[in-house]
């Protein structure tokens, strides 16, 4: 089902920010130039936003901003992976990974003292999905080969994480963002991730004080 829409002038009212706001927002790229989508109405053409999302991530500027700069801001809501380097204690002591996450993936990623952000998004992600308990344990070191071999040809471009499993079979896909998919009926789609999403998730995670 598509996303509810908003319209410009309802957002504005329901938010309390002005359009001038709206719009050097958008400049400093905080709003995606996807989200303000132009459609047909009575009074003529009318900008209209997908309200989930644009709500969330105004919301989420209101209460950074006054900690981070709008081009700091920028940075963590890019879907583009940082040159960041972060130490593997630090995560740990940060409850970003879990430490059974880390000593599990060694043997995939390696051991590190300090890991670049692709590897902490991998072991983040294993994390999230050992700690949801859609994925078994075993099943981790697929999603950790599946995303080191393929992850980097994407580039920064939109991709989704999907995990499917059919009779004990698991099997883990990269794919650009919005393609469809579709499978056999005995196939289980457990979960699809934007992967865009988890980075920002993380870059959170790793700028909170």
């Amino acid at each position: 089902m598509d996303e509810e829409l908003i319209s410009k002038k309802d957002l504005l009212e329901l938010t309390g920010i002005s359009y001038g706001q709206l719009y050097r927002w958008k400049r400093k790229n905080l709003l995606p130039e996807e989200w303000f989508i132009r459609k047909s109405a009575f009074t003529g053409q009318e900008t209209f936003f997908p309200k989930g999302q644009m709500l969330a991530r105004i919301d989420k500027i209101k209460n950074m901003k006054d900690d981070l700069s709008l081009d700091e801001l920028a940075e963590v809501f890019s879907p583009v992976p940082t040159d960041l380097r972060i130490d593997a204690n630090e995560l740990i002591k940060r409850n970003i990974v879990s430490k059974i996450t880390t000593e599990y993936a060694e043997p995939f990623l390696g051991p590190a003292a300090v890991y670049s952000f692709e590897q902490v998004l991998y072991l983040y992600l294993l994390d999230c999905c050992l700690q949801s308990g859609e994925m078994n344990l075993d099943e981790g070191k697929h999603l950790l080969q599946t995303l080191s071999e393929n992850y980097p040809r994407f580039e920064g471009k939109p991709s989704d994480l999907i995990f499917i499993r059919k009779m004990g079979m698991s099997l883990f896909l990269l794919v650009s963002s919005g393609s469809e998919l579709y499978a056999e009926n005995s196939a289980k789609v457990v979960f699809r991730v934007h992967m865009a999403k988890k980075v920002e998730e993380l870059k959170m995670r790793i700028t909170a004080i």
